[in-house]
């Protein structure tokens, strides 16, 4: 950025704190209950539920599985980067700026196709065009929003 030296080591030693926090505070106990509530949930509703083999009735849960699963491959992500961030040392982060504001909605989009998958459950399969249809349009709407906003920071 174009913040003179000592600014721009305060603004860095504030944002590096902040991201720490957030981390720390909102998205690892949210990862944990997430994690502990999700497993509750397949035990106690389904205690004999095959989670290696495929159950014809319910095709639906292995797509929530499966984003579920996608949902830890980018909190992983974001913690690789939290730890990037953490050892910069006065140094620039390989990642750009506009990347970072775009990667921060992934687990809004992993979500919404969570949700959807478990409202709909048989429908989602039956009609999956249309709700992969409108998940590129969701994504397309925010992806153009956030570069529309960093534009006009600029």
């Amino acid at each position: 950025d174009a913040f003179e030296s000592p600014k721009k080591e305060i603004l860095r030693e504030q944002y590096v704190y902040m991201a720490r926090r957030l981390w720390n505070i909102i998205t690892v106990p949210a990862f944990v209950l997430m994690t502990i509530f999700g497993l509750w949930m397949v035990f106690y509703y389904y205690p004999n539920f095959p989670l290696l083999t495929v159950n014809s009735s319910l095709p639906w849960f292995y797509y929530k599985i499966l984003f579920l699963i996608g949902l830890f491959i980018y909190h992983y992500w974001c913690w690789k980067k939290v730890l990037e961030i953490k050892y910069l040392k006065n140094q620039d982060l390989s990642t750009a700026n506009l990347k970072l504001r775009q990667s921060n909605e992934i687990a809004t989009f992993i979500l919404f196709l969570v949700v959807f998958v478990a409202i709909l459950k048989t429908a989602a399969l039956q009609y999956w065009w249309q709700l992969f249809l409108g998940f590129i349009v969701i994504v397309l709407v925010i992806m153009t929003t956030v570069k529309l906003v960093n534009k006009n920071k600029k």
